[in-house]
């Protein structure tokens, strides 16, 4: 079993940057794939980053976030960030950190399927 739980949600304008932390306790952590989704009310959950580290360092971003977001993971503190620089008003949405547990191969998914462990979410408003 593993807890997840995010934090670092705001309000922020055009432009500006947060970060996102996402704290994974519970066993196994190193064979975890941690993801980061994101959901707008009345809309789909989307994949936005996932970041795993069983066969090597495997990262992958949506194409709406390339080049604006990066995953990290802090491995004495058992987190894994979410910096997001240029924000619009399209990253408004809930984030949730997911992490699943078992080994895969390949590049990680953006996929919400495979991932059985949810956090609670927090609120990113981007506006003017």
């Amino acid at each position: 079993q593993l807890r997840v739980v995010e934090s670092g949600g705001a309000l922020v304008q055009p432009g500006g940057s947060l970060r996102l932390s996402c704290v994974v306790s519970g066993n196994n952590m190193d064979y975890s794939t941690i993801g980061w989704f994101r959901q707008v009310p009345g809309k789909k959950r989307e994949g936005v980053s996932c970041r795993s580290t069983y066969f090597g360092i495997s990262q992958n971003y949506a194409d709406s976030v390339k080049g604006r977001f990066t995953i990290s993971r802090d491995n004495i503190k058992n987190t894994v960030h979410l910096q997001m620089n240029s924000l619009t008003p399209e990253d408004t949405a809930v984030y949730y950190c997911a992490a699943d547990q078992n080994p895969r191969p390949g590049l990680c998914t953006l996929d919400a399927g495979p991932y059985d462990f949810w956090g609670q979410g927090t609120e990113v408003t981007v506006f003017s």
